[in-house]
């Protein structure tokens, strides 16, 4: 025991109180003993400070142990309350233990205290336990109904994609295409530029519901601060309402990080949204960044983080503010300071994970009442600025003359596809399906050259297709194409197959049937691209 047991004496006789004291600490158990004598005095220590047991006696001028037990109980619940009395008949002693009290000890039997006490003690620091292990498991269940929410968004958000990004290859193929037949002057050209833009924009959206739902895998590329927060600006805005100012104050520096543009938008947005909370009636909302030298470790990292550097992206609001005790739990998933329903605890500690996952850090300036600052460094790159490949834009599209399978169960997906590439020269064999798939590939398996299809199919998958064509013709090269995000990487290792997520355009899709055809000359041709694609490989026929 080395947390001294705080004990209120109820007794009259001071020598009575020093000799108990004696007893117990004689017998090894550390206390601290607070002497009352009187109802007067009993009353305000029992709620002026920390009891954990009370000893008294029970004959004391108008206050009989009776009263002192129903007033301790009414009090302090859950104190354990011994008595220690020179006068305690059997009787007395039976009612006493029949209403709560926890011992009765005549003052000539004082050698039972310590052995009484040890017992109080040890129950006290059992129910603790307990009550530890209830609070821990309740915060687990809750923690875990959590968990289950957020798989639930999770293969809603997959299904969702799959369905979108279908219609979004569809609505940016086909605008694309007018875009291609179209003048420069043509009166219309601006709205299917627009319409374009507004399918690139739907892409994004969804991209941000999978990053929420952690199955969007991350795309890092170098891009410029400023332009995010510059594009994000109006929905800001909307999202904080008309009660809360906006300050956005962009550096004049060319401030440029490699990250993924999806979650960078997530930092920013769930950073803004704790502000907003911060601030129910309103207030002031700044979002600066500038360039940084980091000379300090941010407090709050996972890996060291080295000087040098860093582009600083601060968001301070005038809101309530931080105690110390609560800012040390803030990145802490599931850690809440909002009401049941109006809070999962996960923005923070997703702005964490994706800063910390990036090589950068955080520091938090916070005063209770006087708002919070967020300080969150990113290394600074200097290399080009990346486009994606919708930002990307050909002159003209690679051509071939090979034969292709293509197997698309969206007909309006599989009627782009096969109108373009047959623009592009190809031999299209079009199948809705896997099983139609192997019928119509038969005549032409000697020169089909390219399995273009879905993965995701009625019946048979894209994947099984694959393995089963390749029976007939090993050297039967894949590109896959799905708008299931969780399809990324399927067979890694393949070099005769690549993978190709939807939604894409006309000019996307040839570039890759080309890299997937003659590997080599694309390669050299592509190598200005982003990155490499990922290459999924067929299982082996087991």
């Amino acid at each position: 025991m080395t947390t001294p047991l705080q004990v209120l004496h109820l007794e009259s006789n001071r020598h009575e109180s020093d000799r108990v004291e004696a007893i117990l600490t004689g017998g090894g158990i550390p206390c601290v003993i607070h002497q009352v004598e009187s109802r007067a005095a009993f009353a305000p220590a029992l709620t002026g400070g920390q009891v954990d047991l009370i000893l008294t006696e029970y004959n004391l001028p108008r206050f009989d142990g009776r009263s002192v037990l129903e007033l301790a109980q009414r009090l302090a619940p859950g104190v354990p309350v011994i008595f220690v009395s020179a006068t305690l008949p059997g009787k007395q002693r039976i009612d006493l233990l029949s209403r709560g009290a926890t011992d009765c000890i005549p003052k000539d039997e004082l050698d039972r205290l310590v052995p009484s006490v040890r017992r109080v003690w040890r129950e006290q620091q059992e129910r603790a336990a307990r009550i530890r292990a209830e609070a821990a498991l309740s915060e687990s269940q809750a923690q875990f109904r959590q968990v289950q929410k957020l798989e639930a968004v999770g293969r809603l958000a997959g299904g969702l994609a799959h369905d979108f990004n279908n219609l979004l290859t569809v609505i940016m193929g086909q605008s694309q295409v007018l875009l291609s037949e179209m003048g420069l002057e043509d009166p219309l050209r601006s709205r299917v530029e627009e319409m374009h833009k507004a399918g690139d924009r739907a892409r994004l959206l969804i991209r941000q519901l999978l990053a929420f739902s952690r199955k969007q895998p991350s795309e890092a590329k170098v891009l410029n601060l400023n332009m995010i927060l510059v594009d994000l600006e109006p929905m800001l805005r909307r999202l904080i309402g008309e009660d809360i100012q906006l300050m956005l104050r962009p550096s004049m520096d060319d401030l440029r990080v490699k990250a993924d543009p999806t979650l960078l938008e997530q930092v920013v947005m769930n950073l803004v949204v704790n502000a907003r909370d911060a601030m129910p009636k309103g207030g002031k909302l700044t979002i600066e960044t500038a360039a940084a030298v980091l000379d300090h470790m941010p407090v709050y990292h996972i890996s060291p983080i080295a000087p040098g550097a860093y582009v600083r992206l601060s968001v301070a609001d005038s809101g309530c503010g931080m105690a110390p005790e609560m800012q040390a739990h803030i990145f802490e998933p599931f850690f809440t300071t909002k009401e049941e329903g109006k809070g999962t605890g996960l923005g923070l500690s997703t702005v964490f994970g994706i800063v910390t996952q990036g090589g950068g850090g955080l520091d938090v300036t916070s005063k209770t009442g006087e708002g919070t600052r967020f300080d969150v460094y990113l290394p600074r790159v200097e290399t080009e600025i990346e486009l994606s490949a919708s930002e990307k834009s050909t002159v003209q599209s690679p051509r071939g003359h090979e034969t292709i399978l293509l197997v698309e169960d969206d007909e309006n997906v599989r009627m782009l596809i096969g109108e373009e590439l047959r623009k592009c020269g190809y031999r299209i064999v079009e199948a809705r399906n896997g099983v139609e798939a192997c019928l119509v590939a038969t005549p032409y398996m000697g020169k089909l050259q390219l399995l273009l299809t879905d993965i995701v199919m009625p019946g048979m998958s894209g994947v099984e297709l694959a393995r089963n064509l390749r029976v007939a013709k090993p050297g039967l090269k894949v590109l896959f194409i799905s708008g299931y995000t969780d399809d990324i990487g399927i067979g890694a290792g393949d070099p005769a197959s690549a993978y190709l997520q939807k939604p894409f355009t006309p000019e996307v899709l040839a570039e890759k049937v080309r890299e997937v055809l003659n590997p080599e000359s694309s390669s050299q041709k592509m190598s200005g691209h982003i990155s490499a694609p990922l290459r999924p490989s067929i299982p082996s026929q087991s």
